[in-house]
């Protein structure tokens, strides 16, 4: 059933083939919205409430056109949601190659970056709204997964700052930030390149921790309504964290004192639990 909470605007969701993208494109056109949604693989086929492109946003060439063509079918977009990105699968930092760090930048930054300098001109002149779907992790640490984070983190940096520089066009910029989500996340994961003995006990109990922090996340669904919100909200937030256990992360970060906070992480994350000595103490952080 269609909701009539928003007026027939046009919006894009990248990363739509599942997850996050998916129900955010859904909640979108069931709110009103023309939603035009992209995946850099084919998608399944299947009956969507929304129309799917074919995107990469690795590539500014394949950028440059879905946004031509969404714009010659529509007028224009008077919402981005960046959502596109991949995780990558715990590993020591020294693991990973600069060559991969650079590809993981390149989709989860960069793509935002693509994204957000091929639209901006289109709505300039008329408004609109950019949301980039961030994480915890982008104002968080995480160990062994400290490429991720720093995504997230550049992600966060960015939107906070393209915020102020567009708000005088009519253009807000938001960051949603969910916990753990119950999505394939976990299924896709980038292996690290460079995988060293040193660390793989400690690779086999973050695994299986973040899998089982996945298994008991938000749904989807959690995170679109979110996402609705902040497109709708007359005077949008710069973040809005999805969930209780996201909110009760920004809680703690900003008010635990920072030794509590390490002491928290590190119990939360196993991260002692092979050698023989432990910190004791240390506020609930990812639980």
């Amino acid at each position: 059933m269609t909701d009539h909470t928003a007026p027939k605007k046009i919006a894009l969701v990248t990363g739509a083939s599942s997850g996050i993208g998916e129900a955010t494109a859904d909640r979108l056109a069931r709110a009103g919205y023309k939603v035009y949604g992209t995946s850099r693989r084919a998608a399944p086929a299947g009956a969507r409430s929304f129309e799917m492109l074919s995107l990469d946003v690795t590539s500014e060439t394949s950028v440059e056109a879905v946004i031509k063509e969404v714009v010659r079918l529509e007028g224009g977009i008077d919402l981005l949601v960046n959502n596109a990105g991949f995780g990558i699968a715990p590993a020591g930092a020294e693991e990973t190659s600069v060559e991969q760090a650079q590809s993981i930048f390149d989709a989860n930054f960069f793509g935002i970056v693509r994204m957000t300098r091929a639209v901006v001109p289109h709505m300039r002149h008329g408004g609109g709204r950019i949301i980039n779907i961030g994480s915890v992790l982008g104002f968080l640490p995480a160990p062994y997964l400290a490429l991720y984070a720093a995504t997230k983190h550049a992600v966060a940096g960015y939107s906070e700052s393209l915020d102020h520089e567009l708000r005088t066009k009519g253009i807000r910029v938001s960051v949603i930030e969910p916990a753990y989500t119950q999505t394939s996340f976990d299924a896709h994961l980038l292996e690290a390149d460079s995988k060293l003995d040193e660390y793989r006990d400690i690779r086999a109990v973050l695994g299986r921790r973040i899998r089982e922090l996945v298994e008991t996340g938000d749904k989807p669904a959690v995170v679109a309504d979110v996402v609705l919100k902040a497109a709708l909200a007359p005077r949008p937030k710069l973040r809005y964290s999805v969930g209780g256990r996201a909110s009760r992360l920004r809680f703690i970060r900003r008010f635990a004192p920072a030794g509590l906070m390490d002491a928290g992480i590190r119990r939360d994350l196993r991260l002692d639990s092979m050698p023989s000595s432990r910190p004791r103490g240390g506020v609930t952080v990812y639980n």
